[in-house]
């Protein structure tokens, strides 16, 4: 069959189109850009399972089983507790157990509304069992409800990160009430480190202040978004939102304040007019890295794998406004550069997660939410 030389050349234009769409480039690597899944409702957070299976949660309330080809069952996993799903929060982080293949605990966090209409972040477990279009919540317990609730649907945090030990860091916003960040007696504010149980953690920095909330690990958070342990040293590290500027970086350590609200490198929205007491304070943490504007850092995960060798010890972020990955290159504990990745190529970031094959997967925050897999395409 023949075609116009036109037809043809209209057709090489949109091939060539396409693959420029598919293959994009950045600063050490060329990355094609594959969709795993779509027809996620506002995706929040993506776990693997030992077996190759993938956990999804949709801040609607679902939580939703991927197979090991990235097929999505079509039935909600039953058996969770009560979500509810208004403002920022709804279900939110979903994490698996580090001994998962004896125990079978799965973990999420989730908003929940008590009858007098006060809401906030709950912990949960439970074991995964079902298959195919029938899986199921068995045995689930609520671990963790924070405390004191809040009647605002703003800042709920909400990140799960398991140590080398099993223990669970959680992170809890400010709800908006930025004041209780700095009060010992309130979850708000704060990263919480937990045992596997829900209970405080041996060795917290605030076990014997009587009038400290025991759980609470650090201080002076507003909104953390993304947390992630570093493989070479274990510590936690962790991003969070800033007001109008001052998106932060932060290396997470125990009994520290963090600053906010009385330091900040951000401004108050609209306005413009400064926030706290400037930006630092004696007894205050800096932040590792700050961005302004904001670009509203979300997701987190250090890049240990093989697909990426010029990344291999960065910190890939995700960026929601900036609907970028960012990728920090560290120097030890120094960040010595960035790159604001994908630009033009990527809606809203919510979650970044390195998968056990050395892909990096990325959850869009959509109505029509997908999966992405970066893969390198040279």
């Amino acid at each position: 069959m023949r075609f116009p030389a036109a037809t043809l050349l209209a057709f090489v234009i949109a091939c060539a189109s396409f693959a420029a769409r598919a293959q994009v480039a950045t600063q050490d690597h060329r990355v094609r850009i594959v969709t795993v899944t779509a027809g996620l409702a506002h995706p929040w957070s993506l776990a693997f399972l030992s077996d190759g299976r993938m956990l999804v949660t949709e801040r609607p309330g679902r939580l939703r089983v991927l197979a090991k080809d990235g097929s999505l069952d079509p039935r909600p996993v039953d058996g969770l507790p009560r979500v509810d799903p208004q403002g920022q929060g709804g279900l939110l982080d979903v994490a698996v157990h580090p001994d998962f293949g004896r125990n079978g605990w799965i973990y999420w966090t989730y908003a929940q509304r008590d009858t007098d209409g006060m809401n906030g972040t709950e912990l949960a477990r439970g074991k995964l069992a079902g298959g195919p279009g029938n899986y199921r919540v068995e045995q689930a317990q609520v671990l963790f409800r924070m405390q004191p609730k809040s009647s605002t649907g703003l800042h709920f945090g909400s990140r799960l990160v398991f140590d080398r030990k099993g223990v669970l860091y959680m992170t809890l916003g400010d709800r908006g009430e930025m004041q209780r960040a700095q009060d010992l007696g309130d979850h708000r504010g704060k990263i919480l480190r937990l045992t596997d149980e829900g209970k405080p953690a041996p060795g917290n920095p605030f076990l014997d202040d009587g009038k400290a909330r025991p759980e609470i690990f650090s201080v002076g958070h507003r909104n953390v978004q993304g947390a992630a342990l570093h493989p070479r040293t274990g510590e936690l590290w962790a991003t969070e939102h800033g007001p109008q500027g001052g998106d932060e970086l932060n290396l997470v350590r125990a009994g520290v304040n963090y600053g906010w609200p009385v330091i900040t490198y951000g401004v108050n929205y609209g306005i413009g007019t400064k926030i706290g007491e400037g930006t630092a304070k004696p007894g205050m943490a800096q932040p590792q890295k700050y961005w302004v504007p904001s670009p509203a850092l979300s997701g987190m995960a250090f890049y240990e794998g093989d697909r990426f060798p010029r990344w291999r010890g960065d910190v890939l972020l995700g960026a929601l406004r900036g609907q970028a990955l960012i990728r920090v290159r560290l120097d030890g504990e120094r960040v010595v550069g960035d790159e604001f990745m994908l630009v033009g190529s990527l809606p809203r970031v919510r979650d970044v997660r390195v998968g056990p094959d050395g892909y990096v997967y990325l959850l869009t925050d959509q109505p029509n939410g997908t999966l992405l897999r970066l893969e390198p395409a040279d």
